[in-house]
């Protein structure tokens, strides 16, 4: 019997044993699935955070009251900790003295930004600003003016808008010197920001910034009334000594004695790469660990499956061996249909594991235009090898007892 019949064979087996093997398919095809989309969305997912870190530039850093991005319960760590306020913000400003590229801001999601008669949906992000900010950060203006260092010193009510906000208020894309109302405070519109499309699904340009003065004053929620503050060195070799002082700096402000940790974080394009990444890595141990599992628990089935496969083909193969068959004739034939289901099995798996990544990407191409999807051909080889390894694992032993069934006694079967 060749190759392509024992494959056959399992094939047979798939169909005649529908729920059976359907389960223990399922099990392996699981396994693989988790294998694959764990390692396509996360590859994903860090692509698109690297494309975003790039467009802050690699001298940059930001001084928060919490980090960027926090594991498990690591908040409670942080709730105590005091706001970085304006006047700590702006104290930090002059003490700096390596660099000057410092700014300010903060944000706060989901408002509802009203002209006239129209209005945005309530999902609008509010960004406080300084002066500084289109030095320090990636927007650009398409139209109009920044805010400028009078802006902020006077309080005064001028927005700058993205192009989301545009289109939903003004049907004919004319923003300029047209007024906007946030909460009932009223603001002229005096710039409009350069397109940016979006990161992870969220839109960056359905925005309203206002100068980070009028920000404070009147929508600085309570639960969230620290800001940030953005630095960017004068050049890549100067940032580590911008930092060190940025951390002595800050220290002084919030008086923190010489034998306190930081009450505030310091991220950097790394840090927070890192962070993403260390992310990244716990949630593909647990999707391998889990995915490894279940295919270590599909082998078993695969094995129960091999076994009755044996007892319900013992005359068969008691007659191929009264005619001449060799032991390794039998063993090969049976660790092929064992190799054909487990591959069967994780090739269902792979598909649904590429095709799950294909659709994250997609879904992000639509903010993102210059992501690209790749398949992790890593994962998909290292499944279609174990998936082998799990066949031949636990095929032996089924196959070595057809082997060494007695001929006679294998003939007599009922």
């Amino acid at each position: 019997m060749n190759v392509s019949e024992s494959i056959w064979i399992a094939l047979d087996a798939v169909r005649s044993q529908k729920m059976r093997s359907s389960l223990t398919l399922l099990s392996i095809g699981i396994g693989v699935f988790a294998i694959i989309a764990s390692t396509g969305i996360t590859g994903t997912l860090q692509n698109a955070l690297t494309g975003q870190l790039a467009d802050l530039g690699e001298n940059s850093f930001l001084i928060q009251r919490t980090p960027t991005i926090q594991f498990g319960n690591s908040w409670r760590k942080y709730r105590k900790r005091p706001n970085i306020s304006l006047e700590q913000a702006n104290e930090f400003k002059e003490r700096m003295t390596l660099t000057n590229l410092i700014s300010v801001s903060n944000t706060s999601p989901g408002f509802t930004i009203k002209s006239g008669l129209e209005s945005t949906n309530p999902d609008v992000s509010l960004i406080g600003i300084d002066e500084m900010y289109f030095l320090v950060n990636a927007p650009m203006l398409r139209d109009g003016r920044p805010v400028t260092e009078q802006d902020v010193a006077l309080i005064s009510n001028v927005a700058l808008v993205g192009t989301d906000v545009v289109k939903s208020l003004f049907s004919d894309g004319k923003s300029l010197g047209r007024s906007i109302t946030i909460k009932n405070q009223e603001f002229t519109i005096v710039g409009e920001l350069e397109p940016k499309g979006g990161v992870l699904g969220q839109s960056q340009d359905n925005r309203v910034l206002v100068p980070i003065s009028v920000y404070v004053k009147y929508y600085t929620p309570w639960w969230d009334a620290s800001v940030d503050i953005s630095v960017k060195s004068i050049a890549k070799e100067a940032q580590p000594a911008t930092m060190d002082e940025a951390i002595g700096a800050m220290r002084l402000i919030r008086e923190c004695k010489p034998w306190d940790e930081n009450n505030f974080e310091l991220d950097g394009n790394e840090a927070i790469g890192g962070q993403f990444a260390n992310l990244s890595v716990a949630i593909l141990a647990v999707a391998w660990i889990s995915g490894i599992g279940a295919l270590a628990a599909a082998g078993i089935g695969i094995m129960n499956m091999m076994l009755v496969s044996v007892q319900e083909r013992t005359r068969e193969i008691g007659v191929r061996k009264a005619l001449g068959a060799k032991r390794k004739w039998i063993v090969r034939q049976f660790l092929v249909e064992s190799v054909t289901l487990c591959q069967l099995g994780g090739l269902t798996g792979v598909i649904g594991g590429i095709g799950t990544t294909w659709l994250v990407s997609y879904y992000l191409q639509q903010s993102m235009p210059n992501l690209q999807f790749e398949i992790p051909w890593f994962a998909v080889v290292f499944s279609v090898v174990v998936c082998t390894m799990i066949g031949i694992g636990f095929g032996l032993y089924p196959a070595y007892k057809a082997a060494g069934l007695d001929p006679i006694e294998a003939l007599r079967h009922e």
